[in-house]
């Protein structure tokens, strides 16, 4: 398929384009934003004729998942593709552990909750992280104790420098904190689908702050991958904004790992800070100590603020702008870094 001039609109086999379309309801954020042409992909295997077309061919391409994960600080200038695919599936299972393959347009909680309701583990501790399920190995989301690399058997993409579709390995996936192959190459691989492997029964993580309290709080009288996914569930609540009350995009800023000598000279000079051993004798701190303790927590400027309830979380309060946003960022960052010697890099992909 071919035409000269982009269409309003276009509805194809697996897919719709929408020319001019706006994306202010497609991101959490809420920020105004445009691009000349967003494409929602039912069928992946639409993805080698929409990726022909030459509109496409002849501007940048993003790929948005649910938009919680994304500050857009301008329109966009060229395609945003959104995969809207759906289905989950268990596909094998030995020796108590299923495979589930899930479609990259699934909402990741609700994956959560259905393999929660097919009596599989392993994605309680990862309960209401928004996003879609195409997203999170991408971005490896972690919370309380868990990353979902652990649970990655392969992803399914669409390799763009090949026009084909290929199964990479956990391993293939060149996993690391909040960070990822395709993070790392985001012009090359669209992520189609996820095979996860869940066991029937694991060792429950309960050791992180306020989980067991939270537990226990439910009065429930056997720990289960439910009561945990429960407990998270209404931790988040408590503790992060809500995006359908107010714009945000989760954590903003993600949690530095530095060397053990500095952080051996932070430990002394604030012995509050959090600290967790990370990888290659490395140490993790608290990116919300550091923000909370220069003074920023609850900061707002215009309606371009930081969360009263956590202080990683961006918020936008009404009409505040992408670049207004990212403005605030810089503003966090610098005054970490004047405080503590220490970098914050942004979580979100910063348009």
């Amino acid at each position: 398929m071919s035409y000269p001039v982009a269409p309003a609109r276009l509805e194809g086999a697996g897919y719709t384009i929408v020319e001019d379309a706006s994306l202010a309801t497609r991101n959490t954020l809420r920020v105004a934003a445009r691009a000349s042409l967003l494409i929602d992909v039912r069928d992946t295997q639409a993805l080698p004729e929409v990726l022909a077309f030459p509109l496409v061919k002849s501007s940048p391409l993003f790929v948005l998942g649910g938009g919680s994960n994304v500050l857009f600080t301008r329109d966009y200038p060229g395609t945003v593709l959104s995969l809207a695919s759906r289905g989950i599936q268990i596909c094998a299972e030995r020796d108590g552990v299923a495979t589930v393959r899930a479609a990259a347009g699934e909402n990741w909680n609700d994956l959560v909750n259905w393999t929660i309701a097919h009596g599989l583990c392993g994605l309680e501790n990862l309960a209401l992280i928004p996003g879609t399920v195409g997203a999170a190995p991408i971005q490896n989301i972690g919370a309380y104790g868990t990353e979902v690399r652990e649970f990655v058997e392969s992803v399914d993409v669409f390799d763009r420098h090949s026009m084909s579709a290929m199964r990479l390995s956990r391993a293939d996936c060149e996993f690391a904190y909040r960070d990822s192959r395709f993070k790392r190459a985001p012009e090359r691989y669209i992520v189609t689908g996820v095979d996860f492997a869940l066991p029937r029964s694991r060792e429950w993580r309960l050791d992180y702050s306020g989980v067991r309290e939270e537990i226990a709080a439910l009065g429930v009288e056997s720990i289960n991958a439910a009561s945990i996914a429960e407990a998270i569930t209404r931790l988040r609540l408590r503790k992060l904004p809500n995006p359908e009350v107010i714009g945000n995009a989760g954590s903003f800023f993600k949690n530095p790992v530095i060397d053990a000598a500095p952080a051996a000279r932070l430990r002394s000079a604030y012995p509050a800070l959090p600290q967790w051993p990370a990888d290659a004798g490395r140490v993790k701190l608290s990116a919300a100590w550091l923000i909370e303790t220069s003074g920023l927590k609850g900061f707002r400027d215009g309606d371009a603020g930081v969360s009263a309830q956590h202080a990683l979380v961006l918020v936008n309060h009404g009409t505040a702008s992408g670049a207004r946003l990212w403005a605030l960022a810089q503003q966090v960052r610098d005054t970490v870094r004047q405080r503590f010697d220490v970098t914050l890099d942004a979580e979100p992909v910063v348009i």
